[in-house]
């Protein structure tokens, strides 16, 4: 299959006529055919329209049909087979290994989509029965379960083009809520989307679906974004990026007549907290792991450990020294896009202007080359420059070195919120990590120990989100099952005759799903 240049608006494909959006070969600076024409507000409310239209039937799909449409979804990707790696590759500049191992997380998250939706827990049912002859006031039946929001638009990430993009999570988790899906592709990688695109379009048809259950629009600027937010017909939005473009959708979905949730995850540095016994037991070691997480993908990575947060001494000094020589070492990295390069160029020069340099990676040839950066800070310098918790999205980090203990946790108490925190300790500094914990459970999603967070599970447990400005909501994630939850809520009915319940709800559960009966959990 081929890009053609086109939007899906349902099962057509359609050629804009608004600013032209082109891709580029990172690597080499070359544009790559075809142009891709972006929508107007029409063609935007065309799309919301069918996936309104689409909302009545395909929210009343059984389990086992959303099941199979997700895993249909899996299969047709996979079945673009090399065609959609060698686009993604000329694209973004990531290495086919890379490539592939997303491909294989983005259709193994739709399978486990797949089977989320057949166990059927996220209908979240309980049921009180009727306690007529309860003294002093008898009991309705009361009966709840969770229901789909309504169609949902979804913003596809700069640098996943395939996991967080067209077919991603965001995506996968509303279609298994039951919710139509209309995607705003990026403009970084508008090739990989069409295909991927073309690939769920396929998957609704072959399934019998409603032709409004996906549609995937391009458009370059704000304006397609805009509009989709701001259209009466979407109920939810997905968006993985930047700060600013976040908090511009947020506003948008605020300003409606009736707001909508929009689950944006948008800025965080990571912190990892360097604990005196590990540090000194481990030094180099610590400091190589974090440069290997510091440069994995150029640091293209939401969960980049970007700040370090250790108490100076002769053990510090090792660390930094280790660290530094790590960096030194490091060959320049190909960056997604020349937007992402020179706003990392920028973030860089941003922090030499207020921390001092400890080292920079081998600069490279490439017009979006990323030479990787580390640089250190006194603790008491952070706690007074709010610049220093910038985030820098690219292989560049900030040491901070701490008097003591207590300045360690002082530092940790003014962070903004995170996706995560690591702590590298050893078995000697767990009293000394202790009163960290609860400082760390109010500021990140993820709390890890003695590992690195790049690297996001997509599994049962996982928490892909953080208190503001990681995410634009707190009390949700964006990957592992949990991600459902998102695009639901809660319905209860008082005194529905048998016939008119809803299949999950009736006494005989027909359907098999786990179910709270009178406070009790329903084997």
């Amino acid at each position: 299959m081929t890009p053609q240049g086109t939007s899906l608006i349902g099962r057509e494909a359609v050629t804009g006529d608004q600013a032209i959006i082109r891709a580029v070969n990172p690597t080499t600076g070359e544009a790559l055919a075809p142009d891709y024409p972006g929508l107007d507000r029409q063609a935007v409310a065309r799309a919301c329209e069918l996936a309104e239209a689409a909302f009545a039937s395909y929210r009343e799909t059984s389990l086992k049909q959303r099941a199979a449409f997700l895993e249909t979804i899996a299969g047709e990707i996979e079945a673009l087979g090399d065609a959609l790696i060698e686009r993604a590759m000329a694209e973004t500049g990531l290495p086919q290994a890379r490539l592939e191992g997303e491909r294989g997380r983005t259709c193994g998250q739709l399978r486990l989509f797949a089977s989320v939706v057949r166990a059927g827990e996220w209908l979240d049912i309980r049921l009180d029965p009727a306690l007529p002859e309860r003294q002093p006031l008898p009991r309705v039946d009361l009966r709840q379960q969770h229901v789909p929001l309504g169609p949902v638009t979804v913003f596809g990430a700069s640098n996943f083009p395939l996991a967080f993009s067209v077919a991603g999570g965001d995506t996968a988790s509303a279609l298994a809520a039951g919710c139509p899906v209309v995607v705003k592709a990026h403009s970084a990688h508008p090739g990989t989307s069409e295909l991927v695109g073309r690939a769920v379009q396929a998957a609704v048809a072959k399934c019998g679906l409603p032709e409004g259950v996906f549609s995937l629009l391009f458009g370059a600027g704000r304006e397609v974004g805009q509009a989709l937010v701001a259209d009466p017909r979407i109920q939810a939005v997905g968006f993985t990026g930047s700060r600013a473009g976040g908090l511009a959708l947020l506003a948008t979905a605020q300003a409606r007549p009736q707001p909508i949730p929009v689950y944006a995850e948008m800025s965080s540095i990571n912190p990892v907290f360097l604990l005196p016994e590990a540090l000194q037991a481990r030094s180099k070691e610590i400091a190589e792991g974090f440069v290997a997480s510091l440069n994995m993908g150029a640091g293209q990575f939401c969960t980049n450990p970007g700040l370090v947060i250790g108490v100076k001494g002769p053990d510090l000094d090792a660390f930094l020294e280790a660290a530094g020589e790590a960096v030194k070492g490091s060959g320049a990295q190909t960056m997604l896009t020349p937007g992402i390069h020179g706003a990392y160029v920028q973030g860089v020069e941003q922090l030499a202007s207020h921390a001092r340099e400890v080292a920079r990676g081998q600069a490279g040839e490439g017009p979006c080359a990323c030479q990787a950066a580390l640089f250190a800070a006194s603790g008491s310098d952070f706690l007074k420059n709010e610049a220093l918790q910038a985030e820098v999205f690219g292989a560049g980090s900030l040491v901070i070195e701490c008097e003591d203990l207590a300045q360690m946790r002082a530092v940790a108490e003014a962070l903004e919120g995170q996706l995560t925190a690591t702590l590298q300790l050893d078995e000697g500094d767990v009293e000394a990590a202790r009163p960290l914990l609860p400082v760390l459970e109010r500021k990140a999603g993820r709390v890890l120990a003695n590992g690195w967070p790049t690297g996001v599970e997509v599994c049962h447990a996982m928490v892909h989100g953080g208190p503001f400005p990681a995410t634009s909501d707190a009390r949700s994630t964006s990957v592992g099952s949990a991600a459902i939850q998102r695009f639901l809520r809660p319905v209860c009915y008082q005194n529905l005759p048998m016939g008119l319940l809803p299949e999950a709800l009736k006494d005989d559960n027909p359907l098999k799903v786990s179910r709270l009966v009178d406070g009790r959990r329903e084997a």
